[in-house]
C-alpha cells in the first residue's frame, strides 16, 4: 500500500502533456478501464501530433510515456487526467478533489520536452512560463451512453488564474471497438489568459508585437474524439483526435494575429498495457 501511494504521488508530480492544453495528451476515459479490486497501473507511449504550443501555427510532434495508476474505482492518477478521488461515486454520479500539473512554456522552441520533431520560435522576447500547480475539483454525471464533465481549477506557480474545463461525450460501440465523440469548451480567468496571451510593455519591446492586455472568458471551443479498440484484456490501441478554436480574448492577442492561428488541431495515438499490483 505505501509503496502504491508512493507511485501515485511521483505520478502526480509530472506535468500534463501539453503546454498552455492539457488535451493533447491520451484523454480521460482511460483506453483500459481500471478494475474493481486492488491497485492497477497502466504503462504506455503516446506519438502527438499538435500545435507547438496553445494558439501556434506550428506543428510540433512529441512521444509522451504515458502512467496511469488506479485503485478501484476510487483513486486515479495519470499525466493528463491528473491525480484525483471519487468521493462521490453513486448513480452515475463522480464527484472529488482533483490537482494537476501543466507545463511551463519555453520561448526558445515552444515545445514539450518530449518534442522529437517541430517546434516555433515565434516566442522569443515574451519569455518563458514556469510549470503550474492547478487544485481544484470535478462533477462527472453518466446517463445512458452520454457523459458530462466539468472541472474548476486555480493553478499556482506559473500562472494563477482560474481555469474551467467542460464537456460533453456520447460514447458508443462497434464490437470490441469503443468510440466517444462530443464538443467541449474552457473559460479562463484575466490571470490565465493574461499569462499566455497577454504582451506586456518589456515583452513588446522584445518581441516586437504591440502591448496587449487581456481579459477572461472563453478561452477555446472545439470537438474531441477517441477510438479505442483493446487487443486483449489487458492491452489497447486508442487514436485520439481534437479541433478546437481559440475565444476572442486570446485570438485577439498580436501573438495569435501575426505569429499564430486561432483553430488547433490534434492528433495522436496511444498503446497501453495494464496490469494489477
Amino acid at each position: 500500500m505505501r509503496a502504491a501511494l508512493a507511485i501515485i504521488a511521483l505520478v502526480s508530480a509530472q506535468p500534463c502533456f501539453a503546454q498552455t492544453d492539457p488535451r493533447p495528451g491520451p484523454p480521460a476515459g482511460r483506453p483500459l478501464e481500471a478494475g474493481t479490486a486492488g491497485w492497477s497501473i497502466t504503462v504506455g507511449v503516446a506519438p502527438v501530433l499538435s500545435p507547438a504550443w496553445q494558439g501556434s501555427r506550428d506543428m510540433a510532434l512529441a512521444i509522451f510515456p504515458d502512467l496511469r495508476i488506479n485503485y478501484k474505482d476510487v483513486i486515479f492518477a495519470s499525466i493528463p487526467d491528473g491525480l484525483g478521488w471519487n468521493v462521490v461515486n453513486h448513480d452515475g454520479w463522480k464527484a472529488g478533489p482533483l490537482a494537476k500539473l501543466r507545463f511551463g512554456r519555453d520561448e526558445e522552441r515552444g515545445g514539450s520536452p518530449f518534442l522529437i520533431a517541430g517546434g516555433s520560435d515565434a516566442l522569443r522576447g515574451l519569455g518563458n512560463v514556469d510549470a503550474a500547480v492547478e487544485v481544484g475539483g470535478f462533477v462527472e454525471k453518466r446517463a445512458g451512453p452520454w457523459r458530462g464533465r466539468i472541472e474548476i481549477r486555480r493553478g499556482f506557480g506559473g500562472h494563477d488564474g482560474v481555469v474551467a474545463d467542460g464537456s460533453v461525450a456520447y460514447q458508443g460501440r462497434r464490437g470490441r471497438t469503443i468510440v466517444n465523440v462530443g464538443p467541449r469548451a474552457t473559460l479562463a480567468s484575466r490571470e490565465y489568459i493574461e499569462t499566455y496571451f497577454g504582451i506586456d510593455a518589456l515583452q513588446s519591446q522584445r518581441s516586437g508585437l504591440r502591448p496587449y492586455s487581456a481579459s477572461g472568458g472563453l478561452l477555446s471551443y472545439g470537438v474531441g474524439g477517441t477510438v479505442i479498440r483493446p487487443l486483449n484484456r489487458r492491452s489497447a490501441v486508442t487514436l485520439f483526435t481534437g479541433l478546437d478554436r481559440l475565444g476572442q480574448n486570446a485570438g485577439d492577442s498580436p501573438l495569435i494575429r501575426e505569429r499564430g492561428r486561432r483553430t488547433q488541431f490534434t492528433l495522436g495515438v496511444g498503446y497501453g498495457f495494464r496490469f494489477n499490483l
